[in-house]
Parts: C-alpha cells; structure tokens; sequence
C-alpha cells in the first residue's frame, strides 16, 4: 500500500491494529502514532507509555517487534525509519487519546477568549470529553474549559512550576 494515497487515518489505524499485539505484550499504550514524510524518507513515530513510564528498554524492545510485525504484515511496502519514544514530560495534546491518556496528569491550557475571566487555565486533569476539559486548580477550584476554544494544552511538568 502507498501510504500517500488514500486516508491517511485509515492507514495508521491499521498500523496500530497490527502493532496492538506488541504493545500490550509488553504493557504499552499507545499515546500517538505519526506518519510523515521527513526529507526524502518517511519516518513511522510511536509515542508510548506504560504505568511508572516508558524507559529507552521499552522503547527499544518495541522498536524491534513493531518494525517484525510491520514487515511480516506488509503494510508499508516502502523504506522507512521506525522511531519509538515516551511522550515526553511536556508533550502538547491535541487528539482525544492524548487528553485521555493525561488524565490525572498535570495539564496547562490556553483559550483564544476568556472563559470565566481567564486565558490560561492550570491543573490536574480530572476529565476530558469531547466537548470540554474538567481542570482542578491546586486550589480545589476546578474550571470547565471549552475544547473548541482551546489554543495549546500540554502536560505541566513539576519542574517548570518552580
């Protein structure tokens, strides 16, 4: 299959489907999946977690199992670099698996007008619909951000509070 032509969500979600075996075996989630065309070589991006994080044996172990099954299932018929990483401790969320799989997580986010006077909002994740974000402040106040004001969220990492 030319991954160029076509649906390109349709493509990564057969990727993820064959993929999936692997990651549950080892007790990984998927936070995102990238495809993209970096130069003159595509470039297939995993961006994985698992309950205490994902170190680089994690990421290395995936690595060679996903590019196996990836190549037994002859999904991608072309040349490619697999790259498998953790999402990062400051990672921007943008789709619904991302914002799912921040909850509990420490979460900045930034609205293009204000929403009970404010433009930036900072907190624990506590829900995360399709609609809204639920965002408990260490105050105990927690703000309800419309998602389709959002401009910017990303995970606040304890480091850059201080």
């Amino acid at each position: 299959m030319d991954p160029r032509a076509g649906d390109g969500e349709a493509f990564l979600a057969k990727v993820e489907a064959v993929v999936s075996p692997v990651l549950e075996a080892h007790a990984l989630r998927l936070v995102d999946l990238q495809w993209r065309r970096e130069g003159r070589r595509w470039v297939l991006r995993f961006f994985v977690d698992k309950p205490g994080g994902a170190g680089v044996v994690d990421c290395q172990r995936l690595s060679h199992e996903a590019g196996d099954v990836l190549d037994v299932s002859g999904l991608i018929l072309e040349s490619y670099d697999l790259e498998v990483s953790s999402p990062g401790l400051d990672r921007e969320l943008r789709t619904d698996r991302e914002f799912t799989w921040a909850l509990g997580k420490d979460v900045r986010c930034w609205v293009r007008e204000p929403v009970d006077g404010r433009l930036e909002f900072a907190g624990r994740l506590e829900a995360a619909g399709p609609e809204r974000l639920a965002i408990a402040a260490p105050d105990g106040q927690t703000a309800e951000v419309p998602r389709a004001l959002l401009t910017k969220a990303r995970l606040d990492p304890a480091f850059r509070r201080k």
